[in-house]
């Protein structure tokens, strides 16, 4: 017979104190879609740890707090697990705890974002071709 009570599970006490990269860490809570591109925006400066800047190679802790840049959004979340294997989104959202402030400073520039993009109004931006014809019979000489 086997004697189960030796047998470690992963989610045992020693895996939560074990320290995983960042790189993997980014990966695995899907914030990014390769480590590759993990590696990249880290070592872009997009990432930081406990305000400090992170190389890719930095180890991840519990209670650590990140601050990403991705595009137009900058994400402030705590970790709350580690993981280095890429799983369902709904396992990878279990990882992180995106602040409150994160998310009002995000919702806010949203909503900044989209009245910025009011539409121009009708005849301005590019020239039709009609318009543009009337162009260069008026500024080139015949």
């Amino acid at each position: 017979m086997i004697n189960m009570a030796h047998k470690s599970t992963p989610d045992a006490s020693p895996r939560s104190e074990k320290k995983i990269r960042i790189d993997k860490w980014l990966w695995a809570a899907r914030f990014y879609k390769t480590r590759s591109l993990a590696s990249e925006a880290i070592k872009g400066g997009k990432v930081s740890v406990n305000s400090h800047r992170a190389k890719p190679s930095r180890e991840v802790a519990l209670g650590d707090t990140l601050v990403l840049r991705q595009g137009f959004d900058e994400k402030t979340v705590i970790v709350q697990a580690l993981s280095d294997k890429r799983g369902p989104a709904v396992v990878a959202q279990q990882l992180y705890r995106e602040t409150e402030d994160s998310i009002q400073k995000r919702e806010k520039e949203k909503e900044l974002r989209k009245l910025a993009a009011v539409q121009r109004p009708h005849g301005e931006g590019r020239p039709t071709k009609r318009s543009r014809r009337q162009i260069h019979r008026f500024t080139r000489p015949e």
